[in-house]
């Protein structure tokens, strides 16, 4: 009997202290499973906190402006020369027309004063008619007036549509500045020549022509655009 008592305390102290040790080792087990469940689901989460997922999605986008700098550049030089295409562009169909209107009124005949194909013209008036129809700007009346507007083109710059002076009120090219024209290209320029003629085309290097050349002028709206260069 004593010794069942024994055997029973002993069962009942070990009973005691695999229920303590049990309860221990449960509270480290579910410690540690507590532990590896906020980690397993906290470590997603930290991959998808808002701020390094941001920086995530924007640093992969961006260059450095040294990276930046030469496609700017790139597009502004496209944008420069699509500009630059489209002014000479324009500057040339600019001159087209006023030539093509210009090639059109030859043999209209020479009227002094005159101004309109339907009369006659003299030099200034055909200058202006063709100026005026063709690109709608407005020179002035005469040919002395005309020469003193516009830019000064040296000869090898001439292009077509420029204005050609000559000095044939005085001799030997020595007057003023009396008569005007046309240039058209390689030298050869058309104008209202004189009385009991017509509108026709002449070059720069007749000997008559030659040394009454007074020079050229550019018309100011032509001037404003880049149409490139023509040797005369």
């Amino acid at each position: 009997m004593p010794k069942t008592r024994l055997v029973l305390a002993a069962l009942a102290s070990a009973m005691c202290f695999s229920g303590t040790a049990l309860a221990a080792t449960d509270g480290g087990l579910q410690a540690q499973v507590s532990a590896k469940i906020s980690s397993s689901l906290l470590s997603p989460l930290s991959a998808f906190t808002p701020a390094p997922s941001l920086a995530q999605s924007t640093l992969p986008t961006q260059l450095p402006i040294a990276a930046l700098a030469p496609a700017k550049t790139a597009e502004a030089g496209q944008a420069l020369d699509a500009d630059q295409f489209s002014d000479a562009k324009l500057g040339q169909d600019l001159r087209d027309t006023l030539i093509g209107l210009a090639m059109q009124l030859r043999n209209v005949r020479y009227v002094r004063g005159g101004h309109d194909p339907s009369t006659g013209f003299d030099c200034s008036g055909f200058v202006r008619y063709v100026f005026e129809r063709a690109i709608g700007l407005q020179l002035p009346t005469n040919s002395a007036s005309q020469y003193l507007i516009g830019h000064i083109v040296l000869r090898n710059d001439m292009q077509p549509g420029d204005l050609v002076f000559f000095r044939t009120a005085g001799r030997h090219g020595k007057g003023r500045v009396s008569h005007v024209g046309i240039y058209l290209s390689d030298g050869r320029f058309i104008h209202s020549p004189r009385h009991g003629e017509s509108v026709r085309v002449d070059s720069l290097s007749d000997s008559y022509w030659a040394k009454r050349f007074a020079g050229a002028r550019r018309p100011d709206a032509m001037a404003q655009i880049n149409s490139g260069t023509h040797s005369g």
